[in-house]
């Protein structure tokens, strides 16, 4: 008689250790002003299979004890995240933003958004005031390039992945897919800040 031996691993479990396997949050190196970094990137999330749950999960069993009670600084990597893959949706971002606690909110310093795609702009411009509290999107700083992250955080101190330089290169041939050059947003860095609270890129979406 054939016998199976069943993974003593629950769902939960698993997700736990696919987001350890993945490296989608690192808490690494400081910014330029001394603050701790937690690095997220957004390629690496499987938001398909890992719910916002076991991210919640994650987060404070792993994450946020790293972060202790001291100020902090978010470097997002936002480069080639695709919305089929990686977005949680509205519900879980949501989900998992209400579960941050209200310390690590008020700790939080500054996002770093780094490569902001058209559509990620948009989102925020739409939904970010109604997801998020103004005072959490009053930190987010779009970063277009690289070289003007290394103007904010310590360099030597986090590890960016190689595709990420990649992408950045190719920016510089190919400027079309280089959406930092026009937002809404009044903080954008190596982009010029516009006036007027409807963006030119919001007009040409809209017509």
């Amino acid at each position: 008689m054939l016998s199976v031996v069943a993974s003593s691993d629950s769902p939960d479990d698993h997700h736990q250790k696919l987001i350890d396997k993945l490296q989608i949050f690192q808490v690494r190196g400081r910014d330029k002003r001394g603050h701790k970094i937690l690095l997220v990137v957004g390629k690496f999330l499987p938001a398909r299979v890992v719910s916002a749950e076991s991210l919640n999960k994650y987060l404070e069993e792993k994450i946020f004890p790293q972060l202790g009670d001291r100020p902090f600084s978010v470097v997002y990597v936002h480069t080639n995240v695709e919305r089929a893959e990686n977005f949680p949706g509205i519900s879980g971002l949501r989900a998992i933003y209400d579960a941050i606690p209200t310390a690590i909110k008020e700790n939080l310093e500054s996002v770093y958004f780094l490569h902001p795609g058209l559509q990620a702009r948009l989102f925020l411009a739409t939904f970010g005031r109604f997801l998020f509290s103004g005072g959490f999107y009053g930190k987010l700083k779009y970063v277009t390039r690289l070289e003007f992250l290394w103007d904010l955080v310590r360099r030597n101190e986090i590890e960016i992945p190689e595709f990420v330089y990649d992408h950045d290169e190719a920016l510089e041939y190919r400027p079309m897919m280089d959406y930092g050059l026009e937002s809404d947003h009044p903080r954008v860095y190596g982009a010029p800040t516009m006036d007027s609270p409807v963006s030119m890129y919001s007009m040409r979406c809209i017509s």
